[in-house]
């Protein structure tokens, strides 16, 4: 699986009630530095309950211009989330033909815990 694929997938809790989508991956550089940079590991999903778009960098907490695209991204992702990534319980895979004929989803873990998405 390529990062891409987890972009605007909808996420379900374990119950299977849907929580919005996910619109960004954040990862932590923290491997051993190699030639360029220190290995990458997935570290969350951000996950948006209203929209599929991106927050083109808005997350920012200290990003305030320009107006009105700053506050209106805000407004259009109140409610998203970050969530890390032991606990999400299953992603959608190339071979899963569980949900043959469903539209591939993120699930998360019982008790999975929200956490603000902001830089």
């Amino acid at each position: 699986m390529i990062a891409s694929d987890l972009l605007d997938t909808p996420v379900h809790d374990d119950a299977g009630a849907h929580l919005g989508w996910v619109v960004d991956l954040r990862f932590v550089l923290d491997g051993r530095p190699s030639t360029y940079l220190a290995g990458a590991r997935l570290h969350g999903l951000v996950v948006s309950p209203r929209t599929r778009t991106s927050f083109l960098g808005f997350e920012r907490s200290d990003v305030r211009h320009p107006w009105p695209v700053a506050p209106l991204l805000r407004w259009l992702h109140r409610g998203t989330f970050l969530v890390h990534w032991p606990d999400v319980a299953r992603v959608p895979g190339a071979d899963d033909d569980t949900d043959r004929g469903r539209d591939p989803v993120v699930v998360l873990r019982a008790g999975y815990v929200r956490y603000e998405p902001g830089l």
